[in-house]
């Protein structure tokens, strides 16, 4: 099932999940699907399937075999993430065959973190350039990434939706936000879409904060602007983890509310595989969806 079929009843809800890395040992691996239970029975829409860490072979393989697992085993629609750096044309035909394989028809078009060293064996430069390629290789459903807070390496918004726009017109039929902090900046994000004509479904991204170091980390890269509130929130709790999490919570709920009452399309969770923190904000807007 291809998940714009999620669409017919508003809001979605979807999750985000990490593959352990290749080289995990088997109680990391154990511990994820443990993860994975838990959010499986949250009953999120589809659940997206972040690109192996590490690259090659390996990475390819476990990441389908995840997609089938997910299928078959909890009868929710997967997503892979495919990387246009992670591939070259070669690679990502032979990767879209074997997702043919596993009956796996959704994929998130993505660049990709640049690599620290560029080996040159790729063929794709952005998001936007997979697009005839999937296109090509079968019916699959095609969502794309979107930036609120504009991204890092757009000159300004103008440039950034006009970039947009192009993956659109190429053939994305769903947006995924990154992570942002200030709903504001969503809104004024969806109001360039409808000016530039974009029109398809968008879900906001949210990511609990639960780890100050990999938050700040994670929206420096993005280019994710930290509002003041947010800020005195990590200062006062940076040396209390419980208190840091629950706060984290409560900030991710009171975006939530905020986005579900002003109709958004739907909520991308990023799970950070962490269930418990995943299970009480669903719990929180369980009256909402």
């Amino acid at each position: 099932m291809k998940v714009s079929e999620c669409f017919k009843t508003r809001p979605v809800i979807s999750f985000e999940i990490f593959p352990p890395r290749p080289n995990a040992k088997q109680p990391a691996i154990d511990k994820f699907y443990e993860s994975l239970d838990t959010l499986a029975s949250l009953k999120p829409a589809y659940i997206s399937i972040t690109y192996g860490a590490g690259g090659g072979t390996s990475s390819e393989e476990k990441t389908i075999a995840l997609a089938k697992f997910i299928k078959e085993h909890y009868g929710i629609e997967p997503v892979t993430h495919l990387p246009a750096v992670a591939f070259n044309k070669e690679t990502m035909t032979e990767f879209l065959d074997k997702l043919a394989a596993a009956h796996v028809e959704n994929v998130l078009a993505l660049r990709g973190d640049k690599p620290k060293v560029d080996n040159g064996n790729h063929d794709f430069t952005y998001a936007t350039d997979l697009v005839d390629v999937i296109k090509a290789r079968g019916d699959y459903y095609i969502l794309g990434a979107c930036h609120p807070d504009i991204h890092p390496e757009s000159a300004n918004a103008v440039e950034d939706t006009k970039h947009l726009k192009e993956k659109v017109d190429a053939g994305v039929s769903q947006l995924v936000s990154q992570l942002f902090f200030d709903n504001q900046h969503f809104y004024n994000f969806i109001e360039r879409c409808e000016l530039a004509g974009i029109d398809v479904p968008i879900q906001a991204g949210i990511m609990p904060v639960i780890n100050q170091r990999q938050i700040e980390k994670m929206a420096t890269m993005g280019g994710v602007e930290l509002p003041p509130k947010f800020l005195k929130i990590m200062d006062r709790y940076k040396d209390n983890p419980v208190a840091m999490r629950d706060a984290g919570i409560a900030y991710a709920v009171d975006q939530i509310v905020d986005l579900l009452a002003e109709g958004v399309d739907g909520i991308h969770l990023y799970t950070m595989d962490n269930p418990v923190v995943t299970k009480r904000i669903c719990e929180a807007i369980r009256a909402m969806v």
